[in-house]
């Protein structure tokens, strides 16, 4: 078995260590020799298949990539076929359609069902349930009712008349609430595109028609409970509209104290308020889902899943004694998790509260994924906060519109066709991974090994799959990075490692980081050609950690210290 220089270096004086550690001109010749070397069998089976189509360039670039796959060598969704057998609910899957008369081929009509108000499920606005808190949710429907038809009666309604209707059922928040941005978009939005006051009614009817739609209580996705619960894309409709007139009670408030304050807001109360050229977008992006959704013509003929999968103590790995190769990886720093990674599982870098900011001011990637999906907001309904050990999978749901930029550039760039095929369930084939990364205020903090563990256990979470089926290979990229002072390199050879142990390949999107690319392919090259194993990599980041972490230790780069030690083994034997 080979032992890692660093291992014995910790036996060796401080003297020694710097030698290990230092960068003469004498170890930058013997890297480009390595890389020379690695490459030279690649190069002579490509030359003269080469020469004759991408010419001596594709060669110079190949040299350190050449273990990469192409984008089309991974699996996706579309490829599998005939494994899911009929729709079935269970005692840990919950569906909101009559099985049976789907099973069938009959359609999607709303399951019968108990209505139920108790902390283990949503309480939902028309529900009939006694609120001994106050008066009767019955009648804070009928308030609901009563001023959601005066809306939906007329053919054009102002936004003076929204807002008044929202804060009639929301007293409490009448001096609390702006609806600035709500105001200010309908106003600047230029006229071509202006439908919002004939839009308006159709929303209010679409909110009405939430207990025909609605029949069964939904359950919580709660924290450490493995469950699921399927929709239809109509029934999301619904609930979605509802979010928009702000009906959902004792959803309001995030005070330590309140009942869902572990949970994600869902009333677009805080979308309203505050306005800012980001939340112009959002709402174009919104306001386009409902114009949709509210067409005569649109079919909604699908379904959606939300599942809530956590790790367990018997599941989890010991990456230390991990013998798992690295699997299939592509890295480009062009093309989007959510375009090119179509028919993959796309990584959504997701907030501990699914949704992130939403239906806020926020619009990272996890925003933007969740606009351009509005389906995806529902999830806020039901899923609490996620544990360490926790993550939400999310198959079927629609893509509605097309986005430009990131962050203040995000613009909504119109509607989108979304073409793909449905599964034996009716649900889209794209699957959406939500998984949270640590938060860092200081980015030497993920230099860890228990926070290090985590994230790939975190990882692993998402990407293991189930056993016995097919799963796809996965679109991510630099998760937990950017606002949340993750280090790239590092949390690329994490969901390296996790998909390695779930025997899933990787599409990698670098966004533009045309360095993370270059030096994730050479990485990447090294560790296919040593058959590095997953743990090895787990041993060589435990050294690198003890070294970062020593008294007066400047920072190290991450790859070139796993170059260096990799290469310094090899030069022993």
């Amino acid at each position: 078995m080979l032992t890692f220089p660093l291992k014995m270096a910790k036996q060796q004086d401080s003297s020694q260590m710097k030698a290990i550690l230092s960068y003469d001109d004498k170890e930058k010749e013997e890297k480009v020799k390595l890389e020379k070397e690695l490459s030279s069998k690649e190069n002579s089976s490509q030359t003269s298949s080469s020469s004759s189509s991408s010419g001596p360039v594709r060669i110079q670039r190949e040299e350190v990539t050449s273990s990469c796959c192409q984008l089309d060598d991974l699996k996706r969704l579309p490829h599998f076929h005939g494994n899911l057998g009929k729709l079935r609910f269970s005692t840990t899957h919950t569906v909101l359609i009559d099985v049976s008369v789907f099973n069938c081929g009959a359609g999607l009509i709303a399951q019968e069902g108990r209505d139920l108000w108790n902390s283990n499920f949503v309480k939902m606005p028309c529900s009939q349930a006694m609120n001994h808190s106050g008066p009767s949710q019955a009648a804070r429907w009928k308030l609901i009712s009563k001023q959601l038809s005066a809306l939906a009666s007329k053919k054009s309604v102002k936004v003076d008349h929204v807002v008044a209707a929202i804060i009639k059922f929301n007293p409490k928040y009448k001096d609390r609430w702006s609806f600035d941005a709500l105001h200010t978009f309908v106003e600047h939005v230029p006229k071509t595109e202006n439908y919002f006051h004939t839009l308006f009614p159709k929303i209010a009817a679409l909110a009405l028609k939430l207990p025909d739609q609605i029949k069964k209580a939904i359950p919580l996705l709660q924290r450490g409970r493995p469950a699921s619960i399927t929709l239809s894309q109509v029934q999301i409709s619904c609930l979605l509209a509802n979010a928009f007139f702000c009906t959902f009670p004792h959803r309001n408030t995030s005070r330590p104290d309140a009942e869902y304050h572990n949970y994600p807001s869902i009333n677009f109360s805080s979308l309203f308020g505050n306005w800012s050229e980001r939340k112009k977008e959002k709402l174009r992006a919104i306001m386009h889902y409902f114009n949709v959704v509210t067409n005569e013509n649109t079919n909604l003929e699908g379904l959606v899943t939300f599942e809530r999968r956590c790790l367990r103590d018997s599941d989890a790995p010991s990456w230390r004694s991990s013998s798992e190769k690295l699997q299939k990886l592509y890295v480009t720093s062009d093309g989007s998790i959510e375009t090119e990674g179509t028919g993959l599982l796309q990584v959504d870098f997701a907030s501990s509260r699914i949704g992130g900011g939403v239906l806020g001011s926020g619009l990272l990637q996890e925003e933007i994924l969740f606009l351009i999906n509005p389906e995806l907001i529902v999830s806020r309904l039901f899923t609490e906060k996620l544990a360490d050990d926790e993550c939400v999978i999310i198959t079927g749901s629609q893509q509605f519109s097309c986005y430009s930029g990131f962050g203040d550039s995000f613009e909504w760039a119109g509607p989108h066709e979304d073409g793909l095929e449905r599964d034996e369930w009716a649900r889209l084939k794209r699957q959406i991974l939500a998984i949270d990364a640590l938060h860092f205020k200081n980015s030497r903090e993920q230099y860890n090994m228990r926070k290090i563990t985590r994230e790939l256990n975190k990882a692993y979470c998402g990407f293991m799959g189930e056993k016995g089926h097919k799963e796809p290979d996965i679109a991510t990229g630099n998760w937990g990075c950017g606002a949340f002072n993750g280090d790239p390199q590092l949390k690329a050879v994490i969901q390296l490692m996790a998909a390695a142990k779930s025997s899933r390949g990787l599409a990698f999107f670098t966004f533009r980081n045309e360095q993370l690319e270059r030096s994730l392919q050479q990485m990447y090259h090294l560790l296919v050609t040593e058959r590095v194993t997953v743990g090895k990599l787990y041993a060589l980041l435990e050294d690198y950690c003890d070294v970062l972490h020593k008294p007066a230790g400047s920072h190290v780069d991450l790859y070139e210290f796993i170059r260096k030690n990799i290469t310094g083994v090899r030069s022993q034997l």
